[in-house]
């Protein structure tokens, strides 16, 4: 996790995520007003006393927002977690222990490939009296774990024919002390990408469901925000203050956790790990290169000039303006700047004119 807050993507997800977090742990607490009260007479925009200003029936968007964040967060993070360890479990039993029950739990997984969830939430959401976010949670989770668990096997069935995977097993390592200690560890920065991955699967699903009428709209999330927005015409209305800090707030929900996902990526993948690193090397030695720059042209090879001893230095941090006359070609295994004395070798042609 250190490699990865060292990208400064990473380190603006996590601020962004954290503001977030902290929006729906004291949301409810410093809204200003009950987001379902009417402490206002019809629309009214922006104001110091409605920050978000008001909705048609007089309501306060802020406090709707603020106190809709739990909801969002609640549903994206439960329903993330119950998917990312089932399909731990899955994963890594079918890949570790192989045969028939990697067989049978890879039907498993293909069964729940081809269960849509939000249909099956739909029928929940029709046959329960009351369908709250734990609910939605409980079953986003349970029917979209199985493209973590296709993905933690593949993952797995490379691993556990690794040196130190053998090893174990060759001095009597449980089965379990194996999947957790040597396995499970290696597997972490691809779990934590799932999970990612499925915190944003669970907070767009509750947010469409939200906003086309399935669930209950009296519970206030940013999907409700804009499901009543569209209901009542806001846009028709030139109220763009209604619908407009929902959108952003999950634009900006759904960057911070793009953002951390590339600090993920960069752990599990190798190439990505690489040139990372490689982009660090590079502005390391560009930091302590010399003061002196040049002018690049088009059509001309990056060298430096030779001076003539006559000439004197350029000071540091001095523009060289330079033209074809300037430069000369350096033997291999010479420095990069030969010294002011060094005497200039003559064009090559002029050496054959005094040679013939």
């Amino acid at each position: 996790m250190p490699r990865a807050l060292a990208s400064a993507k990473t380190r603006v997800g996590l601020a962004l995520l954290a503001l977030f977090v902290l929006m729906a742990l004291a949301g409810p607490a410093i809204a200003p007003y009950d987001p379902s009260a009417h402490v206002a007479v019809g629309l009214r925009p922006p104001s110091a006393d409605h920050w978000f200003g008001t909705t048609q029936t007089g309501q306060d968007v802020f406090s709707q927002i603020l106190v809709g964040t739990r909801g969002v967060l609640l549903v994206g993070f439960l329903s993330a977690l119950v998917s990312t360890v089932l399909g731990a479990l899955v994963g890594i039993t079918a890949g570790y222990l192989g045969g028939v029950l990697d067989e049978c739990l890879s039907m498993l997984v293909n069964v729940f490939l081809v269960l849509p969830g939000g249909p099956l939430l739909i029928i929940v959401a029709s046959l329960l009296p009351d369908t709250g976010y734990v609910v939605i949670a409980l079953v986003l989770g349970l029917t979209g774990w199985a493209w973590g668990a296709r993905v933690l096997r593949a993952q797995t069935l490379s691993l556990r024919r690794r040196d130190y995977v053998v090893a174990a097993r060759a001095v009597g390592e449980p089965t379990w002390r194996i999947i957790v200690f040597e396995i499970l560890p290696n597997l972490s920065a691809v779990i934590a990408s799932g999970f990612v991955g499925s915190v944003v699967y669970g907070v767009t699903s509750l947010i469409t469901l939200s906003f086309i009428g399935v669930i209950d709209v009296s519970q206030w999330n940013w999907g409700s925000v804009l499901f009543w927005a569209q209901s009542h015409q806001a846009l028709a209305q030139g109220a763009w203050w209604w619908f407009v800090p929902a959108g952003l707030c999950i634009a900006l929900l759904g960057t911070a956790l793009a953002l951390v996902n590339f600090g993920l990526d960069e752990l599990s993948n190798p190439r990505l790990r690489a040139q990372h690193t490689l982009l660090v090397r590079r502005r390391g030695r560009s930091s302590r290169r010399d003061a002196h720059r040049a002018r690049m042209r088009v059509g001309f090879t990056a060298v430096l000039p030779v001076a003539p001893a006559s000439a004197a230095a350029p000071g540091p941090g001095t523009d060289v303006e330079l033209t074809a006359a300037d430069f000369a070609p350096l033997a291999p295994g010479t420095p990069d700047r030969p010294p002011a004395d060094t005497p200039v070798p003559a064009p090559a042609a002029a050496l054959t004119k005094e040679n013939a």
